[in-house]
């Protein structure tokens, strides 16, 4: 791994997946899977408080690391955004915000240095349902 990122905590509990609701489930899939590289691992068909859920899982992108899941309920009309950020790290942003565009993601703020942070880069885009994904690229 190129970005190492300390790690710590102070109870016995462990952050293991993030899950995303969105409308529609198969555009969304498509786009983390062309876009990001993520790996389906299975879909599920469950209930979470009587609401029929879809969700597609995703294997974890380095050694322990956590999961990403889309959720998509079957009653849900409008997707939800803005609800979370997702941080992304690439080593080629510019490749990144190509593919994001390619696949129907849009930029909200283009590329910029963060000051103080060894050329650390950092972009925010949206996916195809309006979803923000922070997007950083180490410096250095």
């Amino acid at each position: 791994m190129a970005f190492e990122i300390p790690h710590a905590k102070t109870q016995d509990t462990d952050v293991v997946f993030t899950k995303l609701q969105v409308k529609n489930l198969e555009q969304a899939a498509a786009f983390y899977g062309s876009v990001v590289g993520l790996v389906e691992m299975n879909r599920v068909e469950a209930e979470i408080a009587g609401r029929k859920v879809t969700e597609v899982v995703f294997m974890p992108t380095s050694a322990g690391g956590a999961m990403f899941i889309l959720a998509s309920f079957a009653d849900t009309e409008v997707a939800a955004a803005n609800e979370v950020i997702l941080g992304l790290v690439t080593q080629n942003i510019a490749g990144f915000i190509a593919r994001a565009e390619q696949a129907g993601g849009r930029v909200l703020e283009a590329t910029r240095e963060v000051p103080g942070m060894g050329g650390m880069q950092v972009a925010f885009l949206a996916d195809p349902e309006g979803h923000v994904l922070q997007i950083t690229q180490p410096g250095g």
